[in-house]
């Protein structure tokens, strides 16, 4: 099978990459060139200034020869979606796309830009989607910021809605691991490193869920619904089977830090101004996976304990982040503490 990869050689890209070669695919990757990870010697790349967002130009040597499936890895909105099926339709066997549980009417509910009470969770791909696109528009810098046209549900819209080139969209949790950008895991590690006697939690934050995935078994889950043709047309949740609470989850990670301190809830009022949110805690954000682990039968290639002991690992070689905590933002946690 002729996988073409648009994207695919930041974070998650690379375990997508050599998920894909370890089931057999032949594999070509199109990227700027400005990021070369370690993939396999048989990976063919193709290098393009062009190959950026916001849309997506696609040259003639990408078809020749055609591919049996796209993978876009990152389309950001609906002009980057329909410009991959337009040049692909005819040219290639199906597409599949990458896109997020951020469509959830329940994201929006959980970003106060949905009216209405809580989603139940956990959300199967038939849930309700959001009503209101393009929600991080607001903070964006302009047109020519990414963030300014993100918006997977039209991305999911132009990938399901061709008779020419058939689809299947692949929805996203909250991903973590070793290359991590967003540091998700790092508040709790750094508190851990830094031996805190206690990491506060405002009460209804300990108990808020967030489906997350480690990022090999989230790129597993990518290469299987890439390679089986029974995924055609079809939408999957990916993420953890079970998800434990924000509070469960840094007891967790504490168990591999070998951490002797506690978590701590206490009302939003008392909380240092860092460490409040601005997001509806009644909302979970929990995906239901058991659509991808029967048709496809998906299982974690990396247990819960080895994810997280090798993303530790990895939090603790890396350098300082602008937003770490510091001497005040614990001195403000002991306050409210005490």
């Amino acid at each position: 099978m002729r996988v073409l990869v648009v994207g695919g050689t930041n974070f998650i890209g690379p375990h997508v990459v050599n998920a894909l070669d370890r089931l057999g695919a032949e594999i070509t990757v199109y990227h700027r060139g400005l990021h070369e990870p370690r993939l396999p010697p048989s990976v063919r790349h193709i290098h393009s200034g062009r190959a950026s967002l916001p849309f997506f130009h696609f040259p003639s040597e990408l078809t020749e020869p055609a591919p049996d499936v796209v993978l876009l890895m990152f389309p950001v909105g609906g002009d980057d979606a329909r410009a991959a099926m337009a040049r692909f339709a005819g040219a290639a066997g199906r597409i599949v796309a990458i896109s997020s549980g951020d469509v959830y009417r329940a994201y929006g509910r959980l970003l106060g830009s949905e009216p209405g009470p809580p989603e139940a969770v956990p959300l199967d791909e038939d849930a309700p989607l959001r009503e209101t696109f393009y929600p991080y528009r607001a903070t964006a810098a302009g047109p020519s910021d990414w963030t300014f046209h993100y918006e997977k549900i039209l991305v999911e819209r132009a990938v399901l809605g061709s008779r020419a080139l058939p689809g299947t969209v692949l929805r996203l949790p909250a991903v973590y691991g070793p290359g991590d950008s967003y540091h998700r895991l790092r508040p709790y590690i750094k508190r851990m490193e830094d031996r805190r006697p206690a990491i506060v939690l405002d009460d209804a934050q300990a108990g808020w869920r967030w489906s997350h995935g480690y990022v090999e078994n989230v790129a597993h889950a990518i290469a299987l619904a890439t390679t089986d043709n029974r995924a055609l047309g079809r939408i999957y949740n990916i993420g953890e089977e079970d998800t434990p609470t924000m509070a469960e989850r840094v007891r967790q990670i504490g168990e591999l830090e070998d951490w002797t301190g506690r978590v701590v809830q206490l009302p939003v009022e008392r909380l240092p101004a860092h460490l409040r949110s601005p997001y509806e805690p009644r909302q979970d954000l929990v995906v239901d996976t058991r659509r991808l682990r029967n048709e496809l039968q998906f299982i974690e290639p990396v247990s819960l304990e080895e994810g997280l002991r090798r993303t530790i690992a990895w939090e603790r070689e890396h350098p300082a982040e602008p937003n770490d905590p510091g001497p005040a933002e614990y001195e403000a946690e002991d306050s409210a503490l005490s």
